[in-house]
């Protein structure tokens, strides 16, 4: 007995050092890792308003707006709601002001600055920004004007922030990016070309990582019955007058709708496809070539079930991407989602 002793604690003593002497952060990184693909609910969406559309994160909070839709008139003011990104709790829910609540009122997405202010983008009262600290709106830049000889409204879309201050908003019905200087101020035309007059032009929108180009997507270039016949990620240099000769195709889609995009600390760029059949996300390497997507397995609610038409995402601080569930076809799973993608924000301009 004495020698089986003496040859277990030859055995296991080793072990047991070489175990207590591991780097800690083997386990403590993600003692839980979720498989890559991943996705989970974080939380709902109230319904109504219902159609969330942008998402922004500060700190350990995610910023959801919305109602991102037509058929407003009536009802109760636009929104953004609040959400602990690690519970999920609905921590606030802040009401935009000044709406003429009779008439379409709607929230795109939102941004954050250096300062921690938050910028909604609402289709009556132009570019919000509001001090979160005080509740103080303010509206930033005045409304997308209306395009002579376009037949179609404005519908101002999504934002993003450039080294310099100014702020660029796509305008998904007419053909055109807007520039707003830094400080604010009415919107001015940056780049407007007859590629973006699709049914459904520009929408997501991000610098990329070295802050050269401005990348953004072309949702439909044509449309169905159900949705879209495809679209495109689209380039332009960072520079005060791009041409249509300085437009690159960085993807083409073949019957998906690119909505949100938003680039990883990897260099990766995750595009949302919003098209009924088509929902989920796709990851482009930095050549653009398609390196995984992520999309609904069949079953009876494949239409809505976990992803229902995303429109636009945000990396949270543990390797997720939070993706917001537009459902602008079919009603259900108004939600934020949670999907791992063992990747972490590629920092935003936050001048």
């Amino acid at each position: 007995m004495t020698a089986q002793k003496n040859l277990l604690r030859k055995l296991f003593v080793p072990c047991l050092l070489a175990f207590a002497l591991m780097p800690l952060t083997a386990f403590a990184d993600n003692p839980h890792k979720r498989p890559y693909g991943d996705v989970q609910t974080l939380a709902p969406f109230p319904v109504p308003p219902g159609s969330p559309e942008g998402i922004a994160v500060k700190g350990n909070k995610a910023y959801v707006s919305g109602p991102a839709r037509f058929g407003t008139a009536g009802q109760p003011p636009s929104i953004v709601v609040v959400y602990d990104t690690r519970t999920g709790e609905q921590l606030e829910t802040i009401q935009i002001q000044g709406e003429d609540l009779s008439q379409e009122h709607a929230n795109s997405c939102v941004a954050f600055d250096g300062e921690g202010r938050l910028y909604v983008v609402n289709t009556q009262r132009g570019i919000v920004r509001i001090d979160l600290g005080s509740g103080v709106q303010t509206v930033y830049a005045t409304p997308v004007p209306n395009i002579a000889p376009v037949e179609v409204p404005p519908l101002p879309n999504d934002i993003a922030f450039d080294p310099a201050g100014n702020l660029y908003l796509t305008d998904s019905l007419q053909a055109t990016i807007w520039r707003i200087p830094p400080g604010g101020g009415a919107p001015q035309v940056w780049f407007q070309d007859a590629v973006l007059a699709t049914p459904f032009g520009a929408n997501g929108i991000r610098l990329n990582p070295d802050r050269t180009k401005i990348y953004f997507a072309v949702t439909a270039e044509g449309a169905t019955e159900f949705g879209f016949t495809g679209g495109k990620i689209y380039t332009l240099p960072l520079v005060d007058a791009p041409t249509a000769a300085d437009l690159q195709v960085f993807h083409q889609y073949n019957g998906e709708g690119p909505d949100g995009i938003a680039f990883g600390n990897s260099g990766k760029l995750y595009v949302m496809l919003a098209s009924p059949g088509f929902s989920g996300v796709s990851v482009l390497n930095p050549t653009g070539a398609e390196t995984a997507r992520f999309g609904n397995p069949p079953g009876p609610n494949f239409l809505i079930s976990p992803f229902n038409s995303p429109a636009n995402a945000a990396f949270d601080k543990h390797g997720s991407l939070l993706v917001t569930n537009h459902t602008f076809v079919f009603p259900g799973n108004e939600s934020v989602l949670s999907v791992f993608v063992d990747d972490k924000e590629s920092p935003l301009v936050k001048p």
